[in-house]
């Protein structure tokens, strides 16, 4: 029996407390190659997670809240936000299930935030085309003022981001 718990809870947190990511991943499948992935993570305020979509394999993504608050946010192919849900753990919508080949990404709106994701295995690393090409990829220098323009998003809007 796998449990997700408090101690689990408070290890991922501390962890992702302590990487420059901001986030970190518990993996209850037992392999890559499993037919569904299955995870636990623990995201902090700041982790920028490049919008991207799920084409190439088409994959939905199914997201449930057990700790702190999330949006997920929608985009179409011009990076134009299409629709935006406040996740939490003890809100009226604590769960999402994000359709193959939408653009979506994730901001984190309260320290220690706990996700379990759920997707059709096998675990295949994103193409480079599957990443938006409007949005700075993790680790550029753009990325922190990305992700902090995201949070005061409105649908129908974009954020402008100068590639230059």
């Amino acid at each position: 029996m796998k449990r997700i718990g408090a101690a689990m809870h408070e290890a991922l947190r501390a962890e992702a407390q302590r990487v420059p990511r901001r986030r970190v991943h518990h993996c209850l499948h037992e392999s890559p190659d499993d037919p569904v992935q299955r995870l636990v993570v623990d995201m902090e305020p700041g982790t920028y997670i490049r919008p991207h979509r799920h084409a190439q394999s088409p994959k939905w993504e199914l997201f449930f809240c057990l700790a702190g608050s999330a949006v997920v946010l929608l985009f179409d192919d011009a990076g134009l936000l299409t629709d935006k849900l406040a996740l939490a753990a003890s809100g009226s919508c604590y769960g999402v299930e994000i359709p193959a080949g939408v653009w979506h990404t994730l901001i984190i709106e309260e320290p220690g935030t706990l996700l379990v994701e759920v997707k059709p295995g096998p675990y295949v690393s994103l193409p480079e085309k599957d990443f938006a090409p409007w949005a700075p990829a993790e680790g550029e220098a753009a990325a922190a003022g990305f992700e902090a323009a995201l949070h005061g998003l409105s649908v129908g809007k974009a954020v402008p981001y100068n590639f230059g």
